[in-house]
């Protein structure tokens, strides 16, 4: 973006990082791989993740017929922790679809607009910010009852005032520049200002953004299930997992250490893909 004339990022260009950053191409490679996990995990699992066989509780990795062991009811880890990726990845996408929708209005209106609408806005977003995301998160669950939809709605709404507070501060810096300002000088409206120059050149700071916000939503989601707040039983859930597994660590840790190995893959791939973007995107820290 520079002062002559905006920088837009087609998806053509997009795809291209691929093959111009090898960091991008790995990091967005494994985010694909725990998607197409989650995708075909009916097909993939070994057993039936409900499915309870007394016999067979509390058997070890690698044991025959069992890959990851069993749980106390003996139900196969390794599909439940398949069938958990179904419960998880999906908060991850509507959580930050809310945040960014919702934020994204908010940004572009105060940012945009400015006075007293600005003044209101921000101070919308202060408060919300003036909570920790995750006491936000249970406060909101527990407003409106547990479950996994309701903990997208509350994780979607901590992610709010990340996605205001950006594209403002994007929205203030395009409003100065040459290319705004002809645009506007000519007659063109707030409306098409905003959709043909402002939201083009927000797509670089965004796309880095939802991929860090989607690591989060993984984990806050994981951690309202431990907490009873997000999956109900009997779906199988990473959190709710640990929560079971964690009674059991002195004698059978495995059954705490492999979902909470799920996510921490999980929030790392979309870590490390959301810091990939940010290197290739930015002209600041290429090379």
């Amino acid at each position: 973006m520079t002062a002559e004339g905006p920088i837009r990022r087609t998806p053509i260009r997009l795809l291209a990082l691929g093959r111009d950053y090898p960091r991008v191409a790995a990091a967005a490679a494994l985010v694909l791989l725990l998607f197409l996990i989650a995708a075909v995990a009916p097909l993939i699992s070994p057993h039936d993740p409900l499915a309870i066989s007394p016999d067979d509780s509390y058997l070890r990795p690698l044991s025959p017929g069992h890959p990851l062991g069993t749980d106390d009811l003996g139900r196969d880890l390794m599909s439940r922790v398949l069938w958990g990726a179904r419960a998880s990845l999906p908060v991850a996408f509507v959580a930050v679809a809310v945040g960014l929708v919702a934020g994204g209005i908010i940004g572009l209106i105060s940012g945009y607009a400015g006075g007293l609408s600005d003044l209101l806005l921000m101070r919308f977003v202060d408060a919300l910010l003036a909570f920790p995301g995750l006491i936000l998160a249970i406060a909101i669950v527990a407003a409106l009852g547990p479950g996994l939809r309701n903990a997208m709605i509350a994780i979607g709404i901590v992610a709010i005032p990340v996605y205001a507070r950006l594209i403002r501060a994007v929205v203030l810096q395009l409003k100065q520049l040459e290319f705004v300002t002809a645009t506007r000088s000519l007659g063109a409206t707030p409306l098409r200002l905003i959709v043909g120059h402002v939201i083009p050149n927000l797509l670089n700071p965004v796309i880095v953004q939802v991929s860090l916000s989607a690591g989060f939503a993984i984990l806050a989601e994981a951690t309202l299930s431990f907490l009873g707040l997000g999956a109900q039983l009997p779906t199988p859930d990473w959190g709710q997992m640990i929560n079971s597994g964690a009674g059991f660590l002195n004698n059978d840790p495995w059954l705490a250490i492999i979902p909470g190995a799920a996510i921490s893959v999980t929030v790392f791939s979309f870590n490390w893909l959301g810091d990939a973007l940010r290197d290739a995107l930015d002209p600041r820290l290429r090379g």
